[in-house]
């Protein structure tokens, strides 16, 4: 069953949370600058996080719809700036 465009169910919505704190205390604790660091860890945040979900049986593309996306997009993108900004307030 395919996910309405506008929907992510909650799990989805915590591992890109979970990925995105893991990416926050990273980027401080490696010491990470440039967009390019920053991305890559994120990135492979994201990927072990699918990882673990896979290996416990979660795939989100094939959980039920749950909220609307665009709202949640919203809320990831404020909290990828706030990560951004609070590494960037710490390392000053």
């Amino acid at each position: 069953m395919a996910i309405a465009a506008n929907f992510l169910p909650t799990i989805s919505i915590k591992a890109k949370d979970l990925a995105a704190e893991m990416t926050g205390l990273n980027v401080q604790s490696k010491d990470l600058k440039g967009h390019n660091p920053i991305e890559k860890e994120h990135i492979d945040n994201n990927t072990a996080v699918r990882k673990m979900l896979a290996e416990r049986g979660i795939y989100p593309e094939n959980l039920p719809p749950a909220a609307d996306v665009k709202k949640i997009k919203r809320k990831l993108d404020t909290d990828d700036k706030n990560v951004l900004k609070d590494s960037k307030k710490k390392k000053k």
